[in-house]
């Protein structure tokens, strides 16, 4: 028995129809899993930017270790925390020329941060342009805001191998003990060399400069550009404690 093409036709709408279904299912519940997979690889970088490795963790417990030791604190322009906004109702808005990142409610601006009570550190957001696109990371400070705890990288488009080595424990290492004020008490944040740091520099300097990416001049030049307008950004805050 011959079917018509009014069936046909039925047949194949009544099909899509049900698979557009089942895909926005599935795409609704796959959306969920990635917010919750890119806040949960937030929090592991947050945890490993103050030396704690939790690349071993399960979920439960990197939301256990996270919970317990950090936390989120929301900063006045001037430096003064703000007790009254709730951290959650800040909304990113990313400069896509420099890939900075700016935090508001409504038309006012806040500096979102994080602080680690074991161990004693201060955390915040870092971004800017490498050379294929933006580096998204943290930067965690000792409790003297001063001396480097660590540096994690969670997003970029760098090129494996050459600019993608900013996620290399080996380059990462190099920032922990710098310095980010020089003896004049001058914020003059941590510059990626080229080459390495003691064939380039000499005396105090050293301390204030890291070994550079081979065949990457563009993303350190980028990182040294980034690292320290957002060390800026949070320098009225480091006043106040470092008082």
């Amino acid at each position: 028995m011959q079917h018509s093409n009014f069936q046909t036709i039925r047949f194949v709408m009544i099909l899509s129809v049900i698979v557009s279904f089942l895909l926005s299912i599935a795409a609704t519940q796959l959306k969920s899993m990635q917010i919750f997979n890119i806040e949960l690889d937030k929090k592991k970088n947050i945890l490993k930017s103050i030396g704690l490795d939790s690349s071993d963790l399960d979920s439960e417990k990197i939301i256990y270790e996270y919970n317990n030791k950090i936390k989120e604190v929301v900063i006045n322009k001037d430096g003064s925390i703000n007790s009254t906004v709730n951290f959650n109702n800040l909304v990113p808005i990313e400069n896509k020329a420099t890939g900075e990142v700016n935090y508001f409610i409504e038309d006012e601006e806040f500096l979102p941060a994080y602080i680690s009570s074991n161990p004693e550190a201060f955390i915040f957001p870092i971004s800017g342009k490498g050379l294929w696109g933006t580096l998204y990371g943290y930067f965690a400070l000792s409790d003297d805001y001063d001396t480097v705890k660590g540096i994690t990288f969670y997003d970029h488009k760098e090129t494996p191998g050459l600019g993608g080595e900013v996620e290399k424990k080996w380059f990462q290492d190099n920032f922990i003990g710098k310095k980010i004020y020089n003896d004049n008490n001058h914020l003059v944040s941590i510059t990626v060399v080229k080459g390495k740091v003691r064939d380039v520099i000499t005396g105090n300097g050293i301390k204030h400069a890291v070994d550079g990416i081979s065949g990457a001049t563009i993303t350190s030049k980028g990182l040294t550009t980034f690292l320290k307008r957002d060390l800026n950004r949070y320098e009225n805050f480091f006043k106040k404690k470092r008082k």
